[in-house]
């Protein structure tokens, strides 16, 4: 497999020299440490977890570890929080924040600072001799040392971890809140949010947000009243009314505009009047498609008109009675569904003739749902909401519409669910089929016009302002909301749309299957505006930990989906996420390399970006073990760079096929814990590596020392570096408090070890 672009062959992102004896250092701290965990005494704090815990380095040497990271309980949970390194000149606080990135000040936090001394969610430490020393905070320990707890919860005070990252950190407090040298951060994660699952961490928003953005202005087709995206032609089929700025341009009609680009393919201006004589025409209100093209429309004042793209003009006929002030199809393909104020009819469109008629106590606008057999129909100025049935065409209930007062809006059915949703005035009301009000969606604005996407599962609402600057109210400006129309959740960010007003129309929309594109219209200003569906990246597939032999070839892979399509390139961090760097090159799916010891708890990560924001991939950990070389004539009997008490030899690792033993790590001889003859060794550990021979404790025989050989030794006579202690059965408490320093170090090198062992992090 070739390198990765940018690196030298064979070597993994980031390798720095001398890679392997820093891991066969490690190993032996380990070994060693296992050991001064014995005797420590009972109570001291180690964390219950060791799956979980992280250490992170910051820019100036300092070390923060965190008890545990993932799994965390949403509703709160005591983590422990201790460093070391710390400069004993600047105050920090420890607190759960939002990450937001590298040099930026991770902000807000949970609890705010502490600036009281009671905060459970955030810790003060202070320099010793600090004024503020005390009851509102507690000083630094030797070396810039602190241990403390604080109570985590998934969201509060601003913060909200499951729409951002967040981190345990330090920070500096306020006397110092542009100094970043104190920023550590350990990313940590809620039960329900753990790591490697699809999804990602939004950087800048949540990871698949999603927004609708105005890409084109559509001003061919006068003063826009209606819309008709044409299911089976794909035309956008205009209503129209005559746009006074445009001169001496009579734009009535019904036109037909390319929904790409919005240029247009087709007008027709004439329709027959009330004589039967051709005519201009508006196109008040467009009824429904004609199979294959076209549309039924109405046009004023009682006219029913059938046109398609190309034609001269419309067909149509000329309806007695009232104006027409709604209009739809009707249960047949030759009729439509007409309301004439609160006359409501069923009449064949070729002739006009009435089929079927119903007159309400009052009404103006309907929504027919013929999936069902119901058509709702409005009467705002009673404020009522009436069903009919359009089998029997006969009324079966009325409900009320409050806060109506008047104020008329719209009337749509989501065919879907049955519901009927209806605008009146700033707010949106939603009755399910039987006609129970379930919600009630509250907007800053005018409520005008709703359609519905049952590919997406989506409900598009357009407010329109009031356009009358003198109402506080009122800033010209209206908007769009996208709802789920399951739950009425929102589900996209709500788009403003500057200069959408109702002094000279109402709004309407029209929605392509599937959400991707959006056109409303804006009478007062003459357009159409086509506004496009953007999702902020979403992570579909995730990179997961993991663990290989030295020289091994791996591979991580990440995928995202968002609109535009997400680019990607892989980050790479030696300091435990603390800093990243870009792996030149790597600006693919997969990310693959060979891995090195020198990159041993290394960590990746996928980053996505398109125009919307940045989605990155849960942090991965590399875990890389040494290669195991041939010639090995024994076996372990416990887990690698851990001493056992056990038969045979179970010590520090020195085989490695690299440090000259041929015999692995276990002894060919009797069971040295029984303090029988260990024998004769067939491969003693390597000069001045710790932990070589990897004896067990209480052994009687040769390599009987703690841990096996120290630096220098030969892993087979006892020396003073700790075999005598263990032959002669000394406690090793004087050990654990000369090394002291080692053992905070020791725990976490002791955990790293085991979950290279294990394959996990």
């Amino acid at each position: 497999m070739t390198s990765t672009p940018g690196t030298a062959s064979g070597t993994a992102p980031g390798t720095p020299p001398s890679g392997r004896g820093r891991l066969r250092r490690r190993a032996g701290t380990a070994a060693v440490a296992a050991l001064l965990l014995a005797a420590i005494p009972a109570g001291a704090a180690v964390s219950a977890d060791a799956g979980t815990p992280r250490t992170a380095t910051g820019p100036q040497g300092q070390t923060l570890t965190v008890s545990a990271t993932t799994g965390l309980d949403p509703a709160g949970q005591k983590v422990r929080v201790s460093g070391e390194g710390y400069g004993l000149t600047t105050g920090i606080y420890v607190a759960l924040c939002k990450d937001n990135g590298d040099n930026r000040v991770p902000s807000p936090c949970l609890g705010g600072a502490d600036m009281s001394g009671d905060s459970q969610t955030s810790q003060w430490i202070v320099p010793p001799g600090d004024p503020y020393e005390g009851d509102l905070a507690q000083a630094f320990g030797p070396g810039g040392t602190f241990d403390v707890e604080i109570e985590v919860t998934a969201k509060g005070d601003g913060l909200d971890c499951a729409e951002v990252s967040c981190s345990v950190v330090t920070r500096a407090d306020h006397r110092a809140a542009g100094d970043r040298t104190q920023d550590v951060r350990i990313p940590v994660a809620f039960a329900g949010e753990e790591p490697g699952e699809p999804g990602g961490e939004g950087v800048d928003m949540p990871a698949g947000t999603v927004s609708y953005k105005a890409v084109a202005d559509f001003t061919s087709a006068g003063k826009p009243l209606d819309l008709l995206l044409h299911p089976e032609s794909k035309k956008l089929y205009v209503g129209a009314d005559n746009l006074p700025d445009t001169a001496d341009v009579d734009e009535r009609g019904l036109h037909v505009l390319n929904p790409d680009d919005g240029t247009s393919e087709s007008w027709i201006s004439l329709a027959p009047g009330s004589t039967g004589e051709l005519r201009a025409s508006t196109a008040a209100r467009i009824a429904g498609p004609l199979p294959g093209d076209g549309v039924v429309y109405n046009y004023p004042l009682r006219g029913v008109g059938a046109a398609e793209a190309g034609d001269e003009a419309a067909s149509g006929v000329w309806l007695t009675g009232s104006t027409i002030t709604d209009i739809a199809p009707g249960t047949t393909p030759e009729t439509v569904l007409v309301a004439q104020g609160a006359k409501l009819s069923e009449i064949v469109r070729a002739t006009g003739e009435a089929t079927r008629t119903l007159t309400l106590p009052g009404g103006a606008q309907f929504a027919a749902d013929p999936e069902r057999g119901t058509l709702w129909y409005s009467d705002f100025a009673a404020g009522k909401l009436h069903r009919v049935d359009l089998t029997s065409f006969e009324p079966t209930g009325s409900f009320d519409l409050p806060g109506a007062q008047g104020m008329a809006g719209f009337t749509e059915t989501d065919p879907a669910t049955g519901a009927v949703w209806v605008g009146v005035n700033r707010s949106v009301l939603v009755f399910d089929a039987t006609g129970t009000l379930v919600k009630t969606l509250v907007g800053k604005d005018l409520a005008r016009d709703a359609t519905f996407d049952t590919d997406s599962g989506r409900a598009f609402v357009v407010w329109q302002d009031g356009g009358d600057l003198s109402d506080p109210a009122n800033d010209n400006n209206g908007t769009l909301t996208v709802y789920r129309s399951d739950d009425f959740a929102v589900a996209a960010k709500d788009l403003s749309l500057p200069g959408n007003h109702s002094q000279s129309g109402a709004a309407s929309l029209a929605v392509e299957p599937g959400g991707g594109t959006v056109f409303v219209t804006s009478p007062a200003e003459g357009k159409i505006t086509k506004l496009a569906r953007q999702v902020s990246p979403l992570v579909t597939r995730a990179p997961v930990d993991l663990t290989a032999r030295d020289g091994e070839e791996v591979a991580l892979t990440a995928e995202a989906e968002g609109a535009p399509e997400p680019t990607v390139r892989w980050q790479v961090s030696t300091d435990g996420a603390q800093t990243w760097k870009d792996v030149e090159g790597a600006t693919g799916p997969e990310l693959s390399f060979t891995a090195r010891t020198a990159q041993d708890g290394y960590r990746y990560r996928a980053e996505f970006r398109n125009d919307v924001g940045t989605t990155r991939t849960t942090p991965v950990t590399l875990t890389v073990t040494a290669a195991t070389g041939g010639g090995e004539t024994g076996g372990d009997t416990g887990d690698s760079g851990e001493t056992t008490n056990g038969g045979g030899s179970t010590g520090g690792d020195s085989s490695s096929g690299t440090d000259g033993a041929t015999g692995g790590d276990a002894s060919t001889g009797g069971d040295s814990s029984t303090g029988g003859d260990s024998g004769t060794q067939s491969g003693g550990g390597s000069s001045g590596t710790v932990g070589g021979s990897g004896s067990t404790v209480g052994g009687s025989g040769s390599g009987a020392a703690v841990g096996g050989g120290v630096a220098g030794g030969d892993g087979v006579t006892p020396s003073s570096g700790g075999g005598s202690l263990a032959a002669t059965g000394a406690t090793v408490m004087s050990v654990t408090l000369a090394a002291v320093g080692l053992v905070g170090a020791g725990l976490l090198v002791h955990r790293r070890t085991k979950r290279r062992t294990d394959g996990a992090f």
